[in-house]
């Protein structure tokens, strides 16, 4: 035995070096695996990061959490298989694309070729993966990496169209309507965070926009109140008060959620009521504000938020002008500045035109005082920086601003999964669940499940799993797929590849006869959040393979992620969860 070193030559990153050196040289975690495989399973599930970066804190620290409760179970000799895993489509990976392409619209991707578009997207997945590998290995955790499981595998995907197929089959899927952001930054139709995008007019002159939050589970939008249009296309941050309680609401006619203040539900505008007597409304206007609490008529409540739980999230800018800010702007912020007694409880913060605005920004590192970039001259006019209205004087772009935020909405139909219709499901599996710390299973999440919605599940993009629908020219006929046996065998192509380019241009005869010509699939992806929240299933490639494995062992015994994720990632499987239970138990 080595002697025993004490005082300041000792070197814990040398000890840790040596450490990691003997455990290299036995082999010691797949040893572990070994000497444990055909015993008790433990079933740890890993929420997939996106490898388009490098791990932070957040991950170190929930990563340690899962190593010491893995290396625990394994210790009492269960077998604990922890592949690691990665989430491969979506924005993030096409935004980076988009930049090294010099891409600022969806035409360009056409021209050049989805093929060429994807193969290009699947270059760069794994450009992080040494790094990450490297710096989770020196943290000491055990994990596959050898074996890791991605979400654009064909496997993978395989098993995405198997559990649409199974919500199908449970009429727990349909297609509605509803509005879609239009991205500035990226010049095309949002994909993974794409949110709910309006604004209003009100007297004196103000206007009320929506902010997308970025991966909201039920597409949010924070809705801010300003009375200087002209200084949106600065915005880099939102305010809201840590103190206020926030309610999250649903527009009945398009299905649209908002944010805002609870005491302000007020400010959202109605349909003036033909039965009612109408009351004072904006020029140009056909909607009316109720001036107690929240109509009921037109909104439904979805949950209430502490003004706390809404600093940091992400929303999507209504321009790109400030792109180069992304890293440290466009989240939510909180400051005392922030009233209830006007507005929305939500105030948009362009930093280079307000103190308030300036110090809130300066004080939470949206900004730094040296970086400043004033995009408005002397004479009042804005600087080559917000070139869409280079030249123009801020007070004569209002109107043209105003009308830029509101053509950035379009409308679209999407495909929905009927969460409400399984809610009752989603709480049983909640109650089933041990949770650390306890109160987030009685409070926090039970609370935001008593309040799902419908979940939409499909994105207008181009580097994701792609829906499984093939549908006739007259709409009469939809084909699911849920396995690529059932393609092959229906169009008599040979599938190599699920991405879009490998199968938009498959066709199926139709049923009907040749007189009803083909059908085609349809061109929407997945959302990367039912992708990612289907690795139960699909990380083993159920039900393909592992069939015993799976039904033997579903649910899982462990999963640990942050808080955030409490809304997030750990939602989509719980969700999928739920259509089990239907499908396989009768619950």
């Amino acid at each position: 035995m080595d002697a025993v070193c004490e005082g300041k030559d000792y070197s814990f990153p040398a000890q840790e070096v040596l450490v990691l050196e003997l455990w290299k040289k036995l082999d010691a975690f797949h040893e572990q695996l070994r000497r444990t495989e055909g015993g008790e399973e433990f079933i740890f599930y890993d929420g997939p990061p996106f490898a388009t970066g490098l791990p932070h804190y957040g991950h170190l620290l929930a990563g340690t959490i899962k190593d010491v409760v893995t290396r625990h179970q394994s210790m009492r000799g269960r077998h604990v298989a922890r592949r690691f895993g990665w989430d491969c489509h979506g924005l993030p990976v096409e935004f980076e694309i988009d930049k090294a392409l010099g891409i600022t619209n969806r035409q360009q991707i056409l021209d050049l070729g989805i093929d060429k578009y994807n193969e290009t997207c699947r270059s760069i997945v794994t450009k992080y993966v040494a790094e990450w590998e490297a710096v989770v290995t020196r943290s000491g955790r055990w994990i596959d990496f050898e074996n890791d499981y991605k979400t654009m595998d064909v496997s993978f995907m395989e098993s995405i169209w198997w559990v649409f197929a199974q919500l199908w089959e449970k009429d727990l899927v349909y297609k509605g309507f509803k509005v879609m952001p239009y991205s500035t930054g990226c010049k095309t139709p949002l994909s993974n965070f794409e949110a709910a995008m309006d604004y209003r007019t009100v007297p004196d002159p103000a206007v009320m926009v929506s902010f997308p939050i970025v991966g909201d589970p039920d597409n949010a939008a924070l809705v801010a109140w300003t009375t200087t249009p002209w200084t949106l296309p600065s915005n880099l941050a939102l305010c809201v008060n840590a103190n206020f309680m926030y309610a999250k609401v649903k527009d009945k006619s398009s299905g649209v959620a908002y944010v805002v203040a609870e005491s302000r539900l007020s400010q959202l505008p109605v349909k003036a009521k033909a039965s009612a007597k109408k009351q004072p409304s904006s020029k140009g206007s056909n909607t009316v504000a109720v001036p107690d609490g929240l109509d009921k008529e037109s909104y439904d409540l979805m949950a209430k938020i502490p003004g706390s739980s809404l600093v940091g999230l992400k929303y999507t800018p209504l321009f790109d002008f400030f792109v180069e800010f992304q890293d440290t702007a466009f989240r939510v912020i909180a400051d005392n500045y922030v009233t209830d007694d006007s507005g929305t409880g939500v105030v948009h913060c362009a930093p280079a035109f307000g103190e308030d605005d300036h110090r809130v920004c300066l004080a939470a590192g949206i900004i730094e005082a040296s970086r400043l970039v004033v995009a408005v001259d002397d004479d009042g006019c804005f600087t080559e920086k917000v070139s869409e209205f280079k030249g123009r004087h801020v007070k004569e772009a209002d109107k043209d601003i105003i009308s830029a935020v509101k053509a950035s909405c379009y409308s679209s139909f999407q495909w929905f999964v009927k969460v409400e219709k399984i809610k009752d499901q989603l709480l049983e599996c909640n109650k089933e669940t041990y949770w650390v710390p306890d109160y987030v299973k009685e409070k926090r999440f039970h609370n935001w499940l008593e309040g799902a919605r419908d979940w939409a599940i499909s994105r207008s993009r181009f580097w994701g799993t792609p829906l499984p629908l093939w549908i006739s020219q007259d709409g009469e006929e939809i084909v699911v797929m849920d396995s690529i046996e059932k393609l092959e065998k229906l169009s008599g192509v040979k599938v190599t590849d699920l991405h879009r380019h490998y199968v938009d241009d498959i066709t199926i005869p139709s049923s009907r006869g040749p007189e009803y010509g083909v059908l085609k699939r349809v061109e929407d992806v997945f959302d990367c959040w039912f992708e990612s929240g289907s690795m139960p299933y699909a990380y083993i490639h159920y039900p393909f393979e592992n069939r015993e494995l799976f039904e033997k062992n579903f649910p899982g015994n462990f999963v640990a992620e942050g808080l955030d994720q409490t809304r997030g990632w750990f939602v989509t499987p719980l969700r999928i969860f739920g259509v089990h239970l239907l499908l396989f138990f009768n619950i």
